[in-house]
Parts: structure tokens; C-alpha cells; sequence
């Protein structure tokens, strides 16, 4: 399998995506700091959770017309309103204007328009790809999002001091190249029969979203994913939460090797530091070195190695206080983590029907928010549970996690077993509207 075989929409997809994601973290991490040095720490944090309520709702909605009206009409109107709000964003950071509050309101306007896109570029990827090709296809994406996330980041902290207004010029462009090149380029793709000419109430619509979400939820087996996916993602952000503050807070200076006359010696920050940059660094350099090695391996294997590595890898990294043996372990969870991830994504596309894809796509994408509360909620327990109560926890996580998986690959199996015998509809899962 090779890049060029992929179909036109898929790759352009692909790289289009990487590069959203790019001028996105560019900003995003710095905002943070804009609104709290602008408005204080206290407004500002209920200014950021009403970023992350856009974010959801953007999605919800998204998920909602992109079943009704197709994947194209959502892609433009999501990555219009992105242009759009940088370049207000842009205008209002320039020394002629200088308006902090029709920045964030740009944002946030922002925020709500690219999150409208997401399930409908989601669902875009499984409309053009196939079962065969759906691992290399996310194995590539995984490798190209993490390359552009750890650029991006680098790139916007070293411009925001005193190139703010530039920068958000800069991402405004991008965003407008981007709205370019998925109207010239980009055909739709929503399987034929699920696009709806008509017009329909308000009530109407209003009725039809809670019904169609409902029955995303009450699929069982997607259900169990989106639990061992909301488990994975709390245990993965660990770094940014309890690990974080542990190994600020108690990791004693030590010399990790020494060149002549020079010690390389590290306090926490500094070697959190350093192992979130290794995993960057790894993703990048080994994504598709496991995809090629490990390509033949089954499904069920290839996910319970990587969740066991994956939980073991961070319950080390929640108890250690040795640099060496910290690295080792951010070694081992990225492996599980590559085992893992291509394959989850392509369980997910597996699972949903084709009729209510990007509705699929938006609940599942609430696994990144649920695995944040959650994780904030380690953190408050770090505080009366020792670390090796909360490695425990994160131990339960991975159990709960294998099981959860089996039940979807049992019930895959099955459904391919009945397929192949009889030619009927997947065992246990209740019909979709």
C-alpha cells in the first residue's frame, strides 16, 4: 500500500488536515495565556470552558447536517467561518485596533466553525478508503498530525511575544488556502441515498437530532468503544495532569550523563520536557515503521499488546522517580501506543453505518472531552491516594479498556462469520434510522 494508491480525496484530505492542525496549535496553546495576561486567571478559565462548549456543540451539529447534506457543504461553511475569524482575530490584534475582547470573540467563532467540519471530514476519510487500506490510512494521518502539532507548537511560542497580530495573519492565510483547496479539490462523498433535498421545520430538525443521537447511543457495541477509546485518551493526557504535577513537584535534580567537563542534569520540568518531546519525536520516526513490520498482525493481539505496553508505560511514569527509567518507559507507551491507535480508528469506521456516519464521528470525538474531566478528576484523587493507588487506577483503566475491545472484535467476527455463512446483518446491534 502506498500513498499515491490512495484515492485523490483521501490524500488531499490527509494533508489538508495536517496542516489545520498546524496553524490550529499554533494559536490555540497561546491563547491560554493571552486571555489570562488580558482578562486574569479566574475569567479566563470560564472563557476557555465556553471555547470547549463550541467546540462540542460545533461538532454535534456538524455531525447532524453532514448526514443530511453531505460532507462538502459542511467542509466549506466550517473552513469559512475559520478564515473569517482570523482575520477579525488579525485585525483586532493590530496595533491600530488592539480589541482583546473581539479577539476571543473571533475564537470562539472559530472554534464553533472548524469543530462543524470535523465529523465530515472524519466520515470523508471511511466514505473513500477500504477495510484493507484503513490501517495505513490512519497510521499515515496519526504520523502526519503529530509531525504538525509538534511544528506547530514550536513555531507559535517562539512568534507570540512579539508577533502576535503576524501570526494570526499568517494562519489566516493558511485557513484561506486550505477553503481553496477543498472547494476546487475536493468532491463529496456521502454514499448515495443519505444526502436529503428537502426542506424541513425547525421543530422538525430539532426532533431528528435528538432522535438520530439517540440511537448512536444506544448501539452497544459503539458504545464499548467509545468507552475504551474515552479510557485510552484519560490515560494518555495523564502527562498533562497527575504525572505533571508529580513529577514537578517531586523528581529530584539528577544527572542524567555527562560529555567531559559537561553534566547534563535535569529537574522536573525540564524532564517532562523531555519525555513529551520523545513521544513526539518517536511517533514521528517509528508510526510507520510498526505499520510496515506489523502490518500481517491481528487485530486482537496488536491491540491487547499495545494497551498492555500502553497502561504499563504510564503506571511506571505515575510511580518513578529515575530519569532513565521514566525515558524507558515513554519508550514502551509510544510503541503501545502506535499498536493501538491505527487499529481503534479503524474498528470505529468499521462499526458505523454509512447512513449516520458523521453523527458517529461527532459522539465519538466526545471521547478527547470525557477524557479530560476525567483525568482533572485523577488529579483531585492524586491528592489523598498515594502514586501507587493511582497507577492502580490507571491498571483498571487498561483492563477495562481489553475488555471493552473484546467485545467489539467477538462481535466483528461474528458479524463477518454470519456474513460469509448467511449474508446477515451484524449479531446484537440494533437498527439504525
Amino acid at each position: 500500500m502506498k500513498f499515491r494508491s490512495l484515492h485523490p480525496n483521501l490524500r488531499i484530505r490527509i494533508v489538508v488536515g495536517s496542516v489545520q492542525r498546524f496553524l490550529h496549535v499554533m494559536v490555540m496553546p497561546l491563547m491560554t495565556v493571552f486571555l489570562a495576561e488580558r482578562f486574569g486567571v479566574a475569567v479566563a478559565g470560564a472563557m476557555v470552558l465556553a471555547i470547549a462548549v463550541c467546540e462540542v456543540s460545533g461538532s454535534l451539529i456538524g455531525g447532524y447536517l453532514a448526514d443530511i447534506h453531505g460532507r462538502r457543504p459542511l467542509l466549506l461553511a466550517g473552513e469559512a467561518g475559520v478564515v473569517v475569524a482570523y482575520v477579525t482575530m488579525a485585525a483586532a490584534a493590530m496595533p491600530w485596533w488592539e480589541n482583546s475582547g473581539v479577539i476571543y470573540a473571533g475564537f470562539l467563532a472559530g472554534s464553533l466553525a472548524s469543530n462543524l467540519a470535523v465529523p465530515a471530514n472524519d466520515a470523508m476519510i471511511v466514505d473513500v478508503s477500504t477495510p484493507e487500506s484503513r490501517q495505513f490510512v490512519y497510521t499515515i494521518n496519526y504520523w502526519s498530525i503529530n509531525l504538525a502539532l509538534a511544528c506547530g507548537v514550536l513555531i507559535g511560542g517562539f512568534l507570540y511575544g512579539g508577533y502576535f497580530p503576524q501570526l494570526l495573519a499568517a494562519v489566516a492565510v493558511g485557513s484561506l488556502a486550505v477553503l481553496l483547496v477543498t472547494f476546487f479539490k475536493i468532491d463529496e462523498t456521502a454514499p448515495a441515498g443519505t444526502v436529503s433535498q428537502k426542506t424541513e421545520s425547525a421543530r422538525a430538525y430539532v426532533r431528528s437530532f435528538a432522535s438520530g443521537y439517540r440511537a448512536v447511543l444506544a448501539d452497544r457495541l459503539f458504545s464499548a468503544l467509545l468507552i475504551a477509546a474515552t479510557l485510552r485518551m484519560a490515560i494518555e493526557v495523564q502527562i498533562n495532569y497527575y504525572i505533571n504535577v508529580r513529577v514537578s513537584e517531586t523528581f529530584e535534580e539528577q544527572r542524567l550523563f555527562s560529555l567531559g567537563s559537561w553534566d547534563a542534569t535535569v529537574n522536573g520540568v525540564e524532564i517532562l520536557g523531555i519525555l513529551r518531546a520523545e513521544n513526539t519525536l518517536l511517533v514521528v520516526l517509528l508510526a510507520l515503521v510498526v505499520h510496515r513490520l506489523l502490518r500481517r498482525m491481528s487485530d486482537g493481539p496488536r491491540l491487547y499488546a499495545g494497551v498492555i505496553l500502553f497502561t504499563g508505560g504510564y503506571m511506571v511514569m505515575a510511580v518513578s522517580g529515575n530519569g532513565w527509567l521514566l525515558l524507558l518507559a515513554m519508550l514502551v507507551l509510544t510503541v503501545g501506543e502506535l499498536l493501538n491507535v491505527p487499529v481503534q480508528q479503524t474498528m470505529l469506521a468499521d462499526l458505523v453505518p454509512e447512513q449516520a456516519r458523521t453523527k458517529y464521528m461527532a459522539v465519538f470525538n466526545l471521547n478527547v472531552r470525557l477524557a479530560l474531566l476525567i483525568a482533572s478528576l485523577c488529579m483531585t484523587l492524586g491528592a489523598v491516594v498515594s502514586r501507587w493507588g493511582i497507577a492502580a487506577l490507571y491498571g483498571v483503566f487498561g483492563v477495562v479498556i481489553i475488555l471493552k475491545y473484546r467485545t467489539v472484535l467477538v462481535a466483528r467476527a461474528r458479524e463477518r462469520a454470519a456474513l460469509d455463512g448467511e449474508g446477515s446483518e451484524l449479531v446484537g446491534r440494533p437498527a439504525q434510522d
